[in-house]
């Protein structure tokens, strides 16, 4: 049998097809589905297909640097937030690179800059892939330009 890679309670993560790269992810066992922040949601149409533009705040704390994404929209759906208020957000598919394992994921879209985290990973896109450690942070390592917290 094979181990499945260990994840620790936060974890860097990259997003190879919206470009970008490391996103400080919450690893939230009790959360559905996964959340990116993301603000200036703008829908429009590509070759017959929905997409979505929107920006990004991808450091914590940090509101200066911002980057704009474009993704498919695969679903538009209501997601109930830690709070419980029902929330409809836009929901993309995307890979995720944590440490060398990449899986693809469904992604909701929402404003975060009120949370710590820019990204919260949630149980549907760990499942079978990660095995969680929650007294660690940062197992698959960090980048390495950036130190600290």
């Amino acid at each position: 049998m094979t181990q499945l890679p260990l994840l620790g309670w936060r974890e860097w993560v990259t997003l190879p097809e919206l470009n970008l790269e490391h996103i400080k992810a919450k690893i939230d066992t009790g959360a559905r589905s996964s959340a990116l922040h993301a603000f200036a949601l703008e829908p429009y149409r590509k070759g017959g297909q929905r997409w979505v533009m929107f920006a990004i705040h991808p450091e914590q704390k940090h509101t200066d640097k911002v980057i704009e994404c474009h993704a498919p929209i695969k679903d538009r759906r209501f997601v109930s937030d830690s709070g419980g208020h029902k929330q409809r957000r836009y929901v993309i598919e995307s890979q995720l690179l944590l440490g060398q394992t990449l899986i693809s994921a469904e992604i909701t879209l929402t404003n975060r800059d009120n949370m710590q985290f820019r990204m919260l990973l949630g149980r549907t896109a760990m499942n079978g892939h990660f095995i969680i450690d929650p007294s660690a942070s940062y197992i698959q390592g960090q980048p390495h330009h950036l130190s600290g917290d």
